[in-house]
């Protein structure tokens, strides 16, 4: 049963049903600009329709039965179907369906589809169902493994409840991120009071938040960093919303509760401790922030949210805007050298979007929209497949990579959640507004109306296949109204005219702005003259990405479905501007004539969905191939004759490889150093961690991965239970990385296809970055 505090919380609330929901009870002072709402943005076609209406087959071929499997289950319910694969068969299970009714609620906004919003209310009936026989507002889908069985995940909460926290860092008490996953779920439902405009959503919402509630209400500061040290998505952000949309101080409290101090206290203070962090851990606490700095009015959150956008944005990101390596951050400005595959997870794209959004919110300045496009248009248009609508975690960069896109039914990532919302919500950036102005960030074929202004307007253009943009106002307001379009940062010389004649342009605000008494038919034109640039990376100048307007190159390397065998493409000239002639200038096609071995066809990055490509190329001026090329040549073999050897590698310390290879230990805790993650075993005997990794007929190595200065140690490696080498690193300290090779007997591979790889101390501590299994040199 609810309580009577829940209930008269769930009852406040409704008093706000209906198109009413969008209205925020709680002054909102630091906000001084907004944008139009979603439902009153209609997108034309184009390539972001086709994105959403891709991603709208996606989500109404999932069936919600199979994503509330598990909540079925822990309430005592018959299941309706059988659980989903991939990441919805283990722990983490029910973050997808949080994704889900977010993704629902904002298809509904952005379309008015009337199939999608009976969908959205069939789920949220179900859940209402479900939390009625649960009977005190749980709400939930993960599991734990306990005694060698998987069970319900509802005994993590009330274990936390009891002050029983344990952690190694991406898990509590062993259950997977249950916290990350409980904000996805809150998160959809306020969505679905938000955008999906569905009044029976705020009770069982509400009843949600009062169940966490009351746990973290008992808990003390000390307890709550511990738990906090787990990934907890933006839970702050969900309470903080909770308080807008009810006004009731018990959610604010909360909210500011959830303070992560240690990530969040230095960059409140301006300090960058971001390297070896797990990113799309800590963007979604500075969302957090963000939103409570809106209602609170509480500066240090501001000071905090605006310092890691900076931070992130000019010194942790790719050029095409998304950023971290395997997940977690590197040193700041240090890129050159983490050009890999597993390169700007899409999560953290999309949470960086929605900072963005808050920061332009406060003061609307032109350049965070060319931060917002450059991701928006580079990345995330790259993340989904335009014909299947599938989804790309990592979006590789290095040479000769290709993307791997989720499938239908058994992956489910967190990308894929995030994923499902992105495309979802293209419209909901184009339009913002001030008390005066209407302002266009985006260039995207659109129609909006700002219905308390009396202005309606319709967007057309190809952009970014054309430099021409093109707004029409189809209502005019009685009085005059501002209207102010941006101009990128990357154009060199935009020019206006209204109705064809020419207007002067200020380019000091980063608007086009005009003030005049509108009529309807009167039309704006905007022309952006495209040009072709080069942007180095941070820490090596000579390392190089191409631009066209806004839009990031590649060279094409061939099919995806093929293997590409080629050295990585090197830059030869003394201009790299010079090097790329026009093939097809509209459609950005390019061709690189100075590139080695051979001249490369160049076209967007974001289109090249099925190719392998090149996003950087090193540059030599003709006397630097000369003396280099060898060495160059030689250092890119090296790299390929590793990929070649290695079988499996697991990058310790980070959440998604530990999870794929069964990683497990009694004492060890998160490390980083070098910008990489790593494991240490505290020091003394019998502290051990192992995990699987595959192994192949023949010999085998492994391979371990220290830093240079970690030297006098003393542990044991052992595979499959049998002792291999007793390290003591009696060496020089050197300040780099080093790999030591440790050779396997055969006898413990021999008809195996993985081992499981222990590491435990006998009288130090130590401290690995990564392990991988080699095939031996020939």
């Amino acid at each position: 049963m609810l309580t009577r505090r829940l209930f008269l919380g769930s009852a406040s609330a409704l008093a706000l049903a209906g198109p009413a929901f969008a209205r925020i009870v709680v002054d909102e002072k630091p906000i001084k600009a907004k944008p139009l709402p979603l439902s009153a943005v209609r997108l034309k076609p184009s390539v972001f329709l086709d994105a959403v209406e891709a991603n709208r087959r996606y989500l109404l071929s999932l069936s919600p039965e199979r994503l509330l499997h598990n909540f079925y289950a822990s309430a005592g319910l018959p299941t309706k179907g059988e659980t989903y694969g991939g990441w919805e068969a283990r722990g983490i299970a029910g973050h997808s369906l949080g994704h889900y009714l977010s993704a629902l609620s904002l298809l509904h906004a952005q379309t008015g589809d009337a199939a999608v919003r009976d969908r959205l209310r069939h789920i949220v009936a179900e859940m209402a169902r479900i939390q009625a026989a649960q009977g005190d507002g749980y709400v939930g889908g993960t599991t734990v493994e306990r005694d060698g069985k998987v069970v319900d995940g509802k005994i993590v909460f009330e274990e936390i409840r009891k002050g029983d926290i344990r952690s190694s860092g991406f898990d509590i008490n062993g259950g997977w991120v249950p916290l990350y996953t409980w904000h996805k779920v809150h998160a959809g439902l306020i969505d679905a009071v938000r955008f999906g405009d569905l009044a029976e959503a705020m009770p069982v919402m509400l009843a949600m938040a009062g169940y966490l509630g009351t746990i973290l209400e008992g808990l003390d500061d000390a307890q709550m960093q511990k738990l906090l040290a787990a990934e907890h998505g933006g839970l702050n952000d969900s309470y903080a919303e909770t308080y807008a949309l009810t006004g009731d101080p018990r959610w604010r409290r909360i909210s500011q509760r959830i303070y992560h101090q240690k990530v969040l206290a230095p960059l409140a203070a301006g300090k960058d401790d971001l390297p070896g962090l797990h990113a799309n851990t800590q963007i979604p606490k500075l969302i957090g922030l963000a939103r409570l700095y809106e209602l609170t009015g509480e500066q240090r959150h501001a000071d905090a949210a605006r310092f890691f956008h900076k931070t992130v944005a000019e010194h942790h990101s790719y050029v095409i805007g998304g950023n971290s390596e395997r997940e977690h951050f590197g040193p700041p400005d240090q890129i050159s050298t983490r050009i890999t595959e597993r390169t700007c997870e899409a999560c953290n794209s999309y949470n960086m979007l929605k900072l963005t959004r808050h920061l332009y919110g406060w003061q609307p300045d032109a350049s965070l929209f060319d931060f917002y496009e450059r991701i928006h248009l580079n990345h995330l248009l790259a993340h989904q497949h335009p014909e299947t609508g599938m989804f790309v975690y990592f979006m590789p960069l290095s040479a000769g990579a290709r993307r791997t896109y989720s499938m239908p039914e058994d992956s489910f990532w967190c990308c894929v959640g995030s994923g499902m919302e992105t495309h979802a919500k293209h419209g909901d950036s184009i339009y913002w507004h001030d008390d005066a102005a209407l302002f266009v960030n985006l260039f995207i074929p659109s129609t909006a109306a700002w219905k308390e202004r009396g202005l309606e307007v319709a967007l057309d253009t190809a952009y970014p296949f054309s430099e021409q943009v093109t707004l029409r106002v189809t209502k005019a307001p009685r009085s005059a109204t501002a209207i102010a379009l941006r101009l990128p940062g990357w154009c060199d010389a935009p020019a206006l005219a209204v109705n064809g004649k020419p207007q002067p342009l200020e380019r000091g605000t980063g608007y086009a702005r005009l003030d005049r008494r509108w009529r309807a038919g009167d039309r704006i034109e905007l022309t952006l003259p495209m040009r072709v640039r080069t942007e180095p990376t941070p820490d090596d100048p000579r390392m190089l990405a191409y631009l066209s307007g806004p839009l990031v190159l590649a060279a094409d390397l061939g099919p995806a479905a093929e293997v590409f065998e080629g050295p990585p493409p090197a830059l030869v000239t003394e201009d790299a501007a010079a090097a790329l002639v026009p093939v097809v200038a509209a459609e950005h096609r390019f061709r690189l004539v100075d590139a080695r071995p051979s001249a490369l066809n160049m076209a967007p990055f974001f289109r090249q969905y099925d190719r392998r490509t090149a996003v950087y190329f090193p540059r030599f001026t003709e006397a630097q191939w000369k003396d280099e090329e060898a060495a160059f040549r030689a250092e890119a073999a090296a790299r390929s004759a590793l990929d070649a050897r290695t079988i499996d590698v697991i990058q310790l310390g980070e959440m998604q490889p530990e999870r794929d290879h069964d990683y497990r230990s009694n004492h060890s805790d998160l490390f980083s150093w070098g910008g990489r993650s790593a494991r240490q075993l505290p020091w003394g005997a019998g502290n051990y961690m192992e995990f699987t990794l595959a192994v192949r007929p023949g010999p085998v190595l492994l391979s371990a991965l220290y830093w240079g200065e970690e030297v006098n140690k003393n542990f044991d490696i052992s595979i499959e239970g049998t002792r291999i080498a007793s390290e003591r690193r009696a060496a020089q300290p050197i300040k780099r990385f080093v790999g030591i090779d440790y050779p396997i007997p055969e006898a413990l591979t021999r008809g195996k296809d993985k081992v499981t790889v222990r590491f435990e101390t006998r009288g130090s501590d130590a401290m690995v970055y990564e392990a991988r299994t080699l095939e031996a040199a020939k």
